[in-house]
């Protein structure tokens, strides 16, 4: 089942799911007077987080899940875009979703806030840039890079007039040369969070 909260405000009840993936799009945690359906979403995710119910968010689905946690979520000096390197720290290298990827890897990045850690949470990757992954009460993940986007779609967001990368035609060089290894990443973590779901629900 999907829910768009921008189009039909709160999603059904936490119990309605078995397990949750929580997107992101051009909004920023802290546009509420924008985007008002963002203190709904919150809302949701905080009765989603005292379930708990297995979810995995990405970039503003991270940063959400974070803030609904009680931490804090700000503006970075520069936006992360384009393609860097992200390390696992050890408790990564042994998570049960997290593990599924390399050591280090090269990941595509778009986003201009980061957050801090949540407490109880514990920190699964890094990079220069800000927390890149964590992991709250067994049953939580978030991930601040992108493992979904396919060619198409960051296609689109290079031609966005409204939040242009700072060198387009770089971005979509490295792209066509990353983008293929990257989406099987992003299947791998996919399919280890779907595993780990599926244990936490049998158990």
């Amino acid at each position: 089942m999907e829910t768009r909260s921008f189009e039909r405000g709160t999603p059904p009840p936490v119990d309605a799911y078995d397990a949750v993936f929580v997107f992101g799009g051009s909004m920023h945690p802290d546009q509420d007077e924008l985007f008002p359906w963002l203190s709904e979403e919150a809302d949701w995710l905080r009765s989603l987080l005292e379930r708990p119910q297995p979810t995995l968010g990405v970039c503003l689905g991270s940063e959400l899940l974070a803030q609904a946690a009680g931490a804090t979520v700000t503006r970075l000096a520069v936006p992360e875009i384009g393609w860097s390197e992200v390390e696992l720290t050890e408790a990564g290298r042994g998570d049960p979703v997290l593990s599924a990827l390399p050591e280090r890897f090269v990941a595509l990045q778009w986003h201009s806030y980061a957050h801090e850690l949540p407490d109880g949470a514990v920190a699964l990757a890094d990079n220069a840039a800000s927390l890149q992954a964590f992991r709250l009460d067994e049953t939580c993940w978030g991930v601040q890079f992108h493992p979904e986007v396919t060619e198409p779609q960051l296609g689109r967001w290079i031609g966005d007039e409204s939040d242009p990368p700072p060198d387009r035609d770089r971005l979509r060089a490295e792209t066509r040369e990353r983008i293929g290894a990257w989406n099987e990443l992003g299947r791998r973590l996919c399919r280890s969070f779907l595993a780990a779901a599926e244990r936490l629900r049998s158990g």
